[in-house]
């Protein structure tokens, strides 16, 4: 068992619980976090006032990013060990005790940021990727106009650890 925020029934902040629920058990290619501090974005407070649905077969628990440092591989990850400190973004449950993610999701976490800072990365490099990266297809250059860059160059990509990607 762990602790989480439980969301019973929509409504106003006052409905957060912090309650009692079973501890995830990573699959095959996820790890599980030991959750430090978690991201909160516009889409938790809608999730909270029941006006954005939990998708089908993902966690029911608010979250959707969070750093921590890794207790548990499943047998298909490849390249993250237990101990290694990471960021992720999930598909819920980030805001409990501990959260299984799949490893595709993650982050290294940033030496110079700390779990607080690094818990709001995931969603602003996703962000920054899709409008920089996809959306307007810039090609790798020597500076970023970016604020985000120093530290999503050093994360990148979402495919695998300590990997570095060119600026935008």
């Amino acid at each position: 068992m762990m602790k989480a925020v439980v969301v019973r029934y929509p409504g106003p902040p006052e409905v957060l619980e912090w309650a009692d629920v079973d501890t995830p058990r990573p699959g095959p290619g996820d790890v599980l976090i030991d959750v430090r501090a978690s991201g909160v974005n516009n889409a938790d407070l809608l999730q909270r006032q029941g006006l954005y649905p939990v998708p089908p077969d993902d966690s029911p628990l608010l979250g959707l990013e969070c750093s921590g440092t890794i207790s548990a591989v499943g047998s298909d990850v490849d390249g993250w060990a237990v101990g290694d400190e990471v960021c992720a973004l999930l598909n819920g449950g980030g805001y409990a005790q501990a959260v299984a993610v799949p490893s595709t999701q993650l982050l290294a976490k940033p030496a110079e940021l700390s779990f607080e800072e690094a818990a709001s990365l995931p969603e602003a490099a996703c962000t920054v990727y899709v409008n920089i990266g996809m959306l307007a297809r810039l090609r790798p250059v020597r500076r970023s106009w970016s604020t985000a860059e120093p530290a999503v160059s050093e994360a990148w990509p979402f495919n695998g650890p300590r990997r570095s990607a060119p600026a935008y």
